[in-house]
């Protein structure tokens, strides 16, 4: 286990924004934190990252509590007006470390950004800043990573572009990552596992594929002719461009698919249609 919280809990004088959560994640795994906005999930990486202390629980990082975490809490904080090689110096000697520049080019190559660019980084796109961010977080070789909605403001190719580095960072780099996001979509792309927060509470966690399916009845599945389907309008299905919606509970879906073969209708997938509201229902 590279990173564990037990028992976190936090109190802001009347509210109670963590109570009781405890959470881990090990190395090369990507945990997906899911919450509505005053959930408690910018509270636990705040707790995670050690710049604010719980009420009551303990973190323990690689069984070293003084091992360093990387992270970004929101948004990336960096200085506009340097160039990517620069905010980089500038925190490595503020974090006291000794960088000389083949380490800083290496960390700008590592995720994905040019060596060569001189410009500020205020012209740089939202998704060159979150690998900046994400270059910066990493500069002390931290165990674990914490994204705080890194896929915020990014267009689907930034998103994609993201995707591919967190997932190799776990991969690769063997790094313990947990991010947030509001896209769950994505994190069902991408989180082997998924904690869900309510109130301040963990209310759900598994895996990703235990979640989703737990949490929905709801199918969407895309092939062709599905609008001819007797067996689908004998669920009531809705039917938009190529997809069919139809609710189904999990046990039944291997023998829809069968009729559905027996229709000669070709299904090219078969996935949980899923709102947050549904994830958030006990």
């Amino acid at each position: 286990m590279i990173i564990s919280g037990v028992n976190l809990s936090k109190s802001y004088k009347t509210v109670k924004a963590l109570q009781g959560v405890s959470i881990d994640c090990s190395a090369g795994e990507i945990l997906g934190i899911v919450g509505a906005n005053g959930s408690g999930k910018s509270t636990l990486f705040k707790i995670l990252l050690g710049v604010m202390k719980p009420d009551t629980g303990t973190v323990t990082i690689n069984s070293n509590s003084v091992k360093p975490v990387g992270g970004i809490i929101e948004k990336p904080a960096l200085y506009e007006y340097l160039n990517a090689y620069e905010n980089l110096r500038v925190f490595a000697s503020i974090q006291g470390l000794s960088a000389d520049k083949a380490f800083l080019t290496k960390s700008l190559i590592n995720v994905g950004l040019p060596i060569n660019r001189k410009d500020p980084v205020k012209n740089f796109s939202m998704g060159m800043k979150q690998r900046l961010g994400i270059a910066i977080a990493l500069l002390n070789n931290p165990d674990c990573l914490i994204l705080d909605e890194p896929f915020s403001g990014l267009d689907p190719m930034g998103i994609a572009s993201l995707k591919t580095l967190i997932t190799t960072l776990a991969e690769k780099e063997r790094l313990a990552v947990l991010m947030s996001s509001h896209i769950l979509d994505e994190l069902n792309k991408i989180c082997h596992r998924l904690a869900v927060i309510k109130n301040g509470k963990v209310i759900k966690t598994g895996t990703t594929a235990e979640i989703i399916y737990q949490s929905t009845k709801n199918y969407a599945i895309a092939g062709t002719n599905l609008d001819e389907s007797t067996i689908l309008k004998s669920y009531n299905a809705s039917f938009r461009d190529n997809l069919a919606i139809v609710k189904i509970s999990s046990e039944n879906i291997s023998e829809l698919i069968q009729k559905l073969g027996e229709e000669n209708i070709k299904i090219t997938s078969f996935a949980p249609e899923i709102s947050m509201n549904e994830l958030f229902e006990n």
